[in-house]
């Protein structure tokens, strides 16, 4: 556990367990270099040799202690560097993760704005359709009561196939009066053909009267 003086020194900032672990072992481990130290300043001063020797012996089992704090520490350090390779290798992966769905979203944007201009641009076409001199839906409705109850799609075909049925039978009419009118230019020619005909032998007929016509005013 972490202990009350790290705790104070890294102000709570450091929750992490294993990091928590890391600074409670460097903890240990300066305050035993600093003990050791104090030993050892402490055994220099000493001139009694018994105490030289017991200071000797603590020095040992202190320098001991340290040796395994260190050893500690190394190896914490050791599965520190270890995880922070795992971290940044965990990292990149969910950085990629994170880069690819970035681009797909980025396509999936340009494919709706792509989408959402094709459909202004078939709402705004100026169709055909749309320029037809159709009868006035309520004269329509008038006519064929049973698309009272069509939506606007349906109701326009039917208008549209209203159209082309009335513009199908004037056609037919225009045909049937183009044909009747052929006939009478027809009819007149030869008429007029036959007068032709009729005045060419009225004339022929009145000058082979006139040697006629001439012997009766002599004879009158």
């Amino acid at each position: 556990m972490l202990t009350a003086n790290t705790e104070m020194q890294t102000g709570g900032i450091v929750t992490d367990h294993y990091l928590c672990s890391v600074l409670d072992a460097s903890t240990h481990t300066r305050e035993q270099c600093m003990n050791l130290i104090e030993l050892v300043e402490a055994s220099a001063i000493s001139a009694s040799q018994v105490q030289s020797v017991e200071a000797q012996i603590e020095l040992s089992k202190q320098q001991k202690l340290l040796n395994s704090y260190i050893s500690r520490l190394r190896e914490l350090n050791r599965n520190a560097i270890t995880k922070v390779r795992n971290t940044k290798q965990t990292t990149a992966e969910a950085r990629q993760e994170i880069d690819r769905l970035h681009l797909q979203l980025q396509n999936l944007y340009y494919e709706e704005r792509h989408l959402r201009g094709e459909i202004a641009a078939c709402e705004s076409y100026d169709h055909n359709y749309a320029q037809l001199p159709l009868i006035p839906v309520e004269d329509f409705l008038h006519l064929h009561p049973e698309h009272s109850e069509d939506d606007e799609k349906t109701l326009m075909f039917a208008r549209i196939n209203h159209e082309l049925s009335e513009r199908e039978a004037l056609e037919s009419q225009r045909q049937g009066l183009l044909k009747q009118k052929q006939g009478l230019i027809a009819d007149n020619k030869k008429r007029k053909d036959d007068l032709a005909s009729l005045d060419k032998d009225l004339e022929t007929f009145i000058d082979a009267a006139k040697p006629i016509q001439k012997i009766f005013e002599k004879q009158y």
